[in-house]
């Protein structure tokens, strides 16, 4: 096998938005700042959040307002 060919593996700390801290290996050099961890995430939690990504859907109620379909399946 070739050596030196391979980017260096580092461990970094990887820091999420709710304040929980945690420690990987990765081959970025610098630490990571992530929006949402297994901390956090409803997934893991079980508890429901809505999250509304700037303001998506108030974008899409603006543009085609609360209307109801003229047809029906």
């Amino acid at each position: 096998m070739k050596s030196g060919i391979h980017p260096k593996y580092n461990e970094i700390s990887v820091t999420c938005s709710c304040g929980s801290v945690f420690t990987t290996r990765s081959v970025v050099k610098t630490d990571l700042d992530i929006e949402i961890c297994s901390a956090c995430h409803p997934f893991y939690t079980g508890q429901q959040k809505i999250i509304d990504t700037a303001g998506r859907v108030d974008k899409f109620r603006r543009k085609y307002g609360d209307r109801q379909s003229g047809t029906s399946a």
